[in-house]
């Protein structure tokens, strides 16, 4: 799954609260700038979100990325650290700059990236 990507500032920062350069809201990635639609490395990770998102039917997927963040955010008491230890997030930075990840990606990979 590719996804449409749409370049709007606006609506990366409302998805984001501010604080991406980019988000994926299934089946859209949203990007600030133009250039950032050539960003390769950015564009996979978008796209490793896109699957997980299709692999939990959607919903599930937001429902339990939010969930993750609330419980991290009250343990770390950091916005930053809680995002970037969502299973989710850890999974995707880990394996951004393997443009073949997503071939070889096997189903439900997010679940080893989680923990306590």
């Amino acid at each position: 799954m590719r996804g449409k990507v749409i370049v709007s500032s606006l609506l990366a920062r409302f998805f984001s609260a501010g604080h991406a350069d980019a988000v994926t809201i299934f089946p859209f990635i949203f990007v600030r700038t133009a250039a950032m639609v050539h960003n390769k490395v950015l564009m996979n990770h978008e796209r490793i979100h896109l699957h997980q998102a299709l692999e939990l039917l959607v919903l599930p997927f937001y429902i339990l990325y939010v969930a993750e963040f609330l419980v991290r955010l009250i343990c770390y008491r950091d916005f930053q650290k809680a995002y970037l230890n969502i299973s989710f997030e850890r999974e995707a930075y880990k394996n951004e700059t393997d443009l073949y990840y997503l071939r070889n990606r096997r189903r439900w990979s997010f679940i080893k990236y989680y923990t306590l």
